[in-house]
């Protein structure tokens, strides 16, 4: 990090300042958006943040006993700037974000760093989101290590699973489109519940990259866990995976794949473990 120049240090001990704040957001696939709180864009290391009205912050709080530090920053939908579907895509996913002030009558003095992080979780509302700035002592909140349990732990085709999908794996185009959520294909001739819990991938079309995970399948009919963010259209084409329900008997029966089964479906549960001497024998 850059130190604070003695300049902008100056400006910042003085009775009247002008400030603005900025945030500089860089995507995971390399594209970067820039905004500011100022009535006018600002220049500053050659890019332009953009001033956006209803971009606001919380305040930014920094504590002493490694908790995670959390900044949420509401803002509108705006064409060419942060989009419902966007987000809805995955496309800020996990974005690296930098919020910093800066004397914007005077850019030259540099930048105060505020908050460095990745964006967490975003909940939208009609015309608004609220998006959470995770900060890095986030990652030493998280937990290590595996539970039992009585369902697979694995992701079907993983490092663990190591199944091969290739005999899993189909591909097709949209036949008919119910919603955003339902569509059909003919070229899906499995038995119902076949790609149920399983993921599609989009191969062309406007939703040409993405994935969604599978609801349910039956008749040719496939329905999403959720709603694709932009609309499916007829000829669209796509490649499908079949679903694992992570049972041992879905691991024999459909994947002959046991030996590497990653549960343990015959390990005592709450029931057995409560049970008194009174009641071992009913």
């Amino acid at each position: 990090m850059r130190p604070i120049t003695p300049n902008l240090t100056t400006h910042l001990q003085g009775e009247v300042t002008t400030l603005a704040t900025c945030w500089k957001i860089t995507r995971a696939d390399g594209v970067v958006k820039t905004f500011t709180d100022l009535d006018r864009d600002i220049i500053f290391a050659s890019l332009t943040y953009l001033s956006i009205a209803g971009f606001t912050p919380s305040s930014v709080e920094t504590k002493d006993n490694f908790s995670v530090d959390n900044v949420e920053v509401q803002g509108m939908f705006q064409t060419g700037y942060i989009t419902a579907p966007d987000l809805l895509a995955g496309k800020y996913d996990f974005a690296e974000v930098e919020i910093f002030i800066v004397n914007y009558m005077d850019i030259s003095q540099g930048r105060m760093l505020l908050r460095r992080g990745r964006l967490g979780e975003v909940t939208m509302q009609k015309d608004t989101f609220i998006a959470e700035l995770r900060g890095l002592a986030e990652s030493l909140q998280q937990t290590i290590g595996e539970l039992y349990q009585p369902s697979c732990r694995a992701i079907l085709g993983d490092s663990e699973c190591k199944k091969v999908l290739t005999s899993f794996t189909f591909t097709g185009t949209v036949t008919t489109v119910s919603s955003g959520l339902i569509f059909t294909s003919n070229a899906l001739t499995q038995a119902a519940g076949y790609f149920t819990g399983g993921q599609i991938t989009w191969t062309s079309g406007n939703n040409n990259g993405l994935k969604m995970e599978v609801k349910e399948f039956a008749n040719k009919q496939v329905v999403l866990a959720q709603a694709m963010p932009y609309a499916i259209q007829v000829g669209s084409s796509f490649q499908i995976i079949a679903g694992c329900d992570k049972t041992h008997q879905t691991c024999i029966s459909k994947f002959n794949n046991i030996i590497n089964f990653r549960g343990e479906p015959f390990v005592p549960g709450t029931d057995a473990i409560s049970k008194t001497a009174g009641t071992m024998d009913r």
